[in-house]
């Protein structure tokens, strides 16, 4: 699967944080470098998400990533958002196969 995400084609890779929690990465499809972290590992609020649920980093340097996702149809519009402290992180579904 395929995600534009500014100027770059990228292809998607999940991971885990320490705390179980899935992690999702944006790399480049032409070069394989990492273009970007698209989730947010919250501590004391990760470690409750569902296995198909993520916190999108969708602030600085992700700004848009939230809508790249959603456009590309690997995450649902947000479910709610969460306080980090100064930003909020949007809490969306996985809507594809993790793998």
């Amino acid at each position: 699967m395929i995600v534009k995400f500014k100027e770059w084609e990228c292809e998607l890779e999940f991971g885990k944080y320490h705390n179980g929690a899935t992690s999702l990465q944006l790399i480049d499809s032409e070069d394989g470098q990492p273009i970007a972290t698209a989730s947010v590992n919250i501590v004391g609020q990760s470690e409750h998400l569902e296995s198909k649920e993520v916190f999108i980093k969708d602030w600085s340097e992700n700004e848009g990533m939230l809508n790249a996702l959603i456009e590309a149809g690997v995450v649902s519009q947000s479910i709610c958002r969460v306080s980090t402290g100064f930003v909020s992180a949007d809490l969306c579904k996985i809507l594809i196969p993790i793998t």
